[in-house]
């Protein structure tokens, strides 16, 4: 049995790990962090919860807490990871980090995009990307994973088969997703309140959202080659999902039912990637409260253009589910345990 801390437990992150934890077998939750609600009961704030009923947040005191747990994971802010992941690395805990703080390999990068420096540049050579379909090896082998980004996997998870195949141009590559309000994270917001997000539909980040670099970083590990992309986040009316459109022009004419047999082939093995029938389109109902990742592809004859749509669900295969799936790999466990929900919707 392992013992587990949730740094920031009581946001939609953290309090979704605790949701899965509960049905671990493997791990036991020992100790659980946030500043604003130190002193009071999960139970208070998350009464479904109820497995942890009598266990209390408190304040991140790293000394103190390293010695209540062997597994760490940070749902922390952006920034706030750097400086308490470095110290459980270093204390030799694993460690998975559900922020961006030690996803980019280049501190420069990271700044500009974050508006932070990174303190802790050193330890970004430790850390694996954490998206199993790519990496799973590396997973196995390390202390310290950078869960992915919700956008990048999506993103990724629908561009990692026609790049590595070299089925794509690698210019021009085109990436239109809409994520559900739980994607911004669980805080006071005029603009993500009911009143402003029922019945609306909108774009933001235009040209600038944060995870445009994590999705160029890994797309251009895959490519061996320098990729940009345009990507443009939109923000739906719903509480999570996210729903990816990517478009990319084909080197050479293909079907559908041949970039389906290359899709099949390269996730045929993967738990949490189901590459959907011709005539079939991902809907984030369909993946909502699990780890799954579906992708449908569609070729555009008239402009010999690839068409690819994924779903996930944000805060599963987009955060949390995925840090979970990413903690069994480095466990030796069976990667799916506690994982194997069902749709909401078959």
């Amino acid at each position: 049995m392992y013992n587990v801390a949730v740094c920031g437990a009581s946001g939609y992150t953290g309090s979704e790990l605790l949701r899965l934890l509960t049905n671990h077998p493997f791990v036991k939750v020992t100790a659980v962090t946030s500043e604003k609600s130190a002193g009071g009961y999960i139970t208070d704030m998350f009464p479904f919860l109820c497995h942890y009923e009598g266990l209390k947040y408190e304040p991140l005191v790293k000394e103190d807490l390293h010695k209540k747990a062997d597994i760490f994971f940070m749902a922390l802010p952006h920034g706030a990871s750097q400086e308490a992941v470095a110290y459980f690395h270093k204390k030799g805990k694993k460690v998975l980090d559900l922020s961006a703080d030690y996803r980019l390999k280049n501190p420069d990068v990271y700044e500009k995009w974050y508006g932070v420096k990174h303190n802790y540049v050193d330890y970004l050579k430790d850390a694996v990307y954490g998206l199993p379909e790519l990496y799973r090896k590396d997973i196995a082998l390390t202390d310290l994973v950078a869960v992915p980004g919700c956008y990048p996997t999506a993103s990724l998870l629908g561009l990692y088969p026609a790049l590595y195949y070299n089925l794509i141009e690698k210019d021009n590559i085109i990436i239109d997703a809409k994520s559900g309000t739980s994607g911004a994270g669980r805080k006071a917001d005029y603009a993500l309140s009911f009143s402003e997000t029922f019945g609306s539909f909108r774009a933001y980040s235009v040209a600038s959202h944060r995870h445009t670099p994590e999705i160029e970083q890994i797309l251009s590990f895959i490519s061996s080659s320098d990729i940009k992309v345009s990507f443009t986040p939109h923000l739906l009316p719903v509480s999570r999902g996210i729903l990816c459109t990517i478009y990319a022009t084909l080197k050479e004419k293909k079907s559908v039912a041949e970039l389906v047999d290359t899709y099949i082939v390269a996730y045929g093995n993967e738990p949490f990637v189901r590459v959907l029938k011709k005539g079939r389109l991902p809907d984030i109902k369909r993946v909502g409260l699990t780890n799954y990742c579906d992708i449908a592809l569609s070729v555009d004859e008239r402009t010999n253009r690839l068409i690819i749509i994924t779903a996930i669900d944000n805060l599963m295969k987009g955060a949390s589910g995925q840090a979970v799936q990413n903690m069994n790999i480095m466990l030796s466990l069976d990667e799916t345990t506690a994982l194997k929900s069902v749709p909401i919707f078959p």
